[in-house]
């Protein structure tokens, strides 16, 4: 059976490194999508694809790349909605596994928040990135991959 291969949506991760490492561990492939806007130098041993500029550009490459089993970082609840039906597992870099039974009342919420910023009323906003939100990433990423592992879908 194939290995699976990581995406990552990488314009606005902070956690690239900690993906590496724990993806280099397992020995599966990551591939980092981001749009030319981000583009810069990476080492040879990383796996970097350039999109276009437009609003849903890497969005798009990763719905037409993905395959049964792959994994997918990305805050985009919408991109995740799309992949959680394809039995891909999808997680935050804040390390919140994305699940389809939580998908309507996500996106409705997303919805709202749209509607009320086009209204003028702006929140607060997303937290800070913090220290805790790595470690939960790092925690729940690794418990992904080696509950995959566990189930025979590739041999690390």
């Amino acid at each position: 059976m194939n290995k699976p291969t990581v995406f990552v949506d990488a314009d606005s991760c902070p956690v690239k490194q900690e993906i590496l490492h724990i993806a280099n561990h397992f020995q599966i492939q990551v591939i980092f999508v981001a749009s030319y806007a981000h583009m810069s130098n990476h080492p040879p041993e990383e796996c970097w694809v350039y999109v276009d500029n437009e609003k849903e550009a890497a969005d798009l490459y990763i719905q037409n790349h993905i395959s049964k089993r792959d994994f997918v970082v990305t805050q985009d609840i919408g991109l995740a909605s799309t992949l959680l039906p394809k039995e891909v597992s999808v997680l935050s870099p804040k390390g919140l596994v994305y699940k389809e039974k939580d998908m309507d009342s996500a996106l409705q919420m997303r919805f709202l928040s749209a509607k009320a910023r086009r209204q003028g009323q702006y929140g607060k906003g997303p937290k800070p990135f913090s220290n805790d939100d790595r470690q939960r990433f790092i925690n729940q990423f690794t418990e992904l991959l080696t509950a995959s592992s566990s189930l025979g879908f590739y041999h690390s």
